[in-house]
């Protein structure tokens, strides 16, 4: 199993195009669980199924694809402007509370069909706080659990009157402690808010950087399995 790291490619023009279908991913029998996993910023789908379907889950998953095309042929999920970034990051990590931008309320678009299963949604770092926003803003999406990996908070002030939707809700939150990106205390910070809220976190730093490493894919399983027990599919 690989790590994998979300990369800083520039883009040429941050651009809209034909949007790509979903990679699918079916389980090895009949699912019983509904899955979708959200890429970070310049990353695609390929790049994730490959473990996903390693994983062996009793689930059938779904790993859309961000609307905005970047440079060599990766996505995004909103638009981003590589230069307040680049300064962003030379600035050193940060968490993301007051950012608002735009092209959140299309990408949640992409993301509001499941099949009728136990949901999971899954994301890394700009997919991780998509996944959030999904559930936090109008329509939500009823989730039964999250596993967010580098995630941060987003337009806080519109989540905070929605966070009481997590209330007993399984969230796993996988952060590293290196990361330059999002740091640490971006991560704390959000596990702070949920368990506030009455989330059911399960809180996992790792000694490394902006990344998805083996722990978090097992934790992911793990999360799965759990609600594929606790909710089995239609005649289990």
């Amino acid at each position: 199993m690989h790590t994998v790291k979300e990369h800083g490619f520039p883009s040429e023009s941050s651009s809209a195009d034909r949007h790509p279908p979903p990679v699918w991913v079916a389980p090895p029998e009949r699912p019983r669980v509904a899955m979708l996993l959200l890429h970070g910023l310049d990353m695609t789908p390929a790049q994730l199924a490959p473990v996903v379907k390693s994983l062996k889950l009793p689930a059938l998953v779904a790993l859309p694809s961000g609307p905005v095309q970047r440079a060599g042929g990766h996505r995004s999920w909103w638009p981003v402007d590589d230069a307040l970034r680049r300064a962003r990051l030379d600035a050193g990590p940060a968490d993301l509370h007051g950012s608002y931008p735009g092209g959140r309320a299309a990408a949640r678009a992409l993301q509001a069909q499941a099949p009728g299963l136990p949901l999971v949604l899954a994301g890394f770092s700009q997919g991780a706080m998509l996944a959030l926003d999904c559930v936090f803003q109008d329509p939500p999406l009823a989730v039964d659990a999250l596993a967010l990996w580098s995630a941060s908070r987003l337009a806080f002030a519109e989540w905070k009157p929605a966070m009481h939707r997590l209330q007993g809700v399984r969230v796993d939150l996988a952060h590293g402690r290196r990361d330059a990106n999002l740091g640490i205390v971006a991560g704390e910070s959000l596990r702070d808010a949920l368990v506030t809220e009455g989330a059911d976190v399960r809180w996992s730093p790792f000694d490394g950087g902006h990344e998805i490493l083996l722990q978090a894919w097992v934790g992911l399983r793990r999360l799965v399995r759990e609600v594929a027990a606790c909710r089995p599919g239609p005649g289990v």
